[in-house]
């Protein structure tokens, strides 16, 4: 004989408790076969929940994995390029990278984030571009929830916007950010520059607050130039150049500031960093030419380092 079916129950919820996805439906699935093969009363009623939680727990794990969309970091640093649909996102990291991307005069042509590395100073950056989000994704509209979770784990934000559109749509971007607890986004590109109305790059500026606006055209190499040098300026880091002998290497090293010589040494190699003794400085941190300083020198932007062993 069965048990009293409240008492089932209890034991059923009871044997659930922290499971959660696979575990949970293994468990469903065992409880069912054991079961009475009731086509009504109180024990119908059981198999009908088990049967309705085990659908409801199959949704939860096909949201969880499409939530959890995810971007591998690659470079030094990783921006997230963020806007309303069809504002020119993936012609810009088109321009800047030169990664092809469909595009085309129609919102979300790009339905997934799109890495692509670039070189901004001498440092390879990883640019993301995030499929246009509307209002109401953390809701998840348009996929907004998984969207943002990459949004969250950029090292920054770099705000995308049409002039041409008014600042309604970006204005709705910031509410869906803030709701999601992203930090203000520091810098607003205005793409399409070049066509855009003075007035309608005024309504933007006034409309962001204390935000930096940069106007940009993909048609304008300055604008690029300078698009770049705000890219650079966002991920905060220090450009450090190796020097052997007479021969410093093209390419920097960069580092989250503050850092110091034996960050460097350690960087080239962990043994090297056990046996540095200091280096010998060129650049903005060096009183003079060659400095010889210590481990524990503080080094800047545009240094030139010979680690002393």
């Amino acid at each position: 004989m069965p048990m009293p079916h409240r008492t089932q129950m209890q034991v059923i919820r009871r044997r659930l408790v922290g499971k959660e996805g696979n575990a949970r439906l293994r468990e469903l699935r065992s409880i069912l076969e054991e079961l009475p093969d009731y086509k009504n009363g109180p024990y119908a009623d059981i198999r009908k929940w088990v049967m309705t939680e085990m659908a409801a727990t199959r949704g939860r794990a096909r949201m969880l994995h499409r939530d959890s969309l995810s971007v591998r970091k690659e470079g030094a640093a990783q921006l997230a390029i963020v806007g309303p649909p069809n504002v020119g996102k993936s012609t810009l990291l088109q321009v800047l990278s030169n990664v092809q991307i469909r595009t085309g005069d129609y919102a979300f042509t790009t339905t997934r984030p799109v890495p692509a590395l670039t070189r901004v100073n001498g440092v390879l950056v990883q640019l993301v571009e995030i499929p246009g989000l509307i209002a109401g994704a953390n809701e998840d509209r348009g996929g907004g929830r998984g969207l943002i979770g990459v949004i969250r784990t950029a090292d920054d934000v770099v705000l995308c916007h049409d002039p041409a559109l008014g600042p309604d749509p970006l204005l709705g971007v910031l509410v869906e950010l803030r709701a999601a607890g992203v930090p203000r986004p520091r810098l607003l590109v205005a793409t399409k520059s070049d066509e855009a109305q003075p007035e309608a790059i005024d309504a933007l500026r006034a409309a962001c607050g204390d935000m930096t606006v940069l106007t940009v055209s993909v048609l304008d190499e300055e604008s690029l130039i300078a698009l770049r040098q705000a890219l650079w300026d966002l991920t905060g880091l220090v450009r450090i150049y190796l020097r052997r002998g007479d021969h410093v290497e093209g390419e920097p090293k960069a580092f989250e500031p503050p850092v110091v010589v034996v960050d460097v040494a350690d960087a080239i190699h962990h043994d090297l960093a056990a046996r540095c003794a200091g280096a010998r400085v060129w650049g903005p941190s060096a009183r003079f030419p060659g400095q010889q300083v210590g481990r524990d020198h503080v080094l800047v932007d545009g240094d030139v380092v010979e680690i002393l062993g």
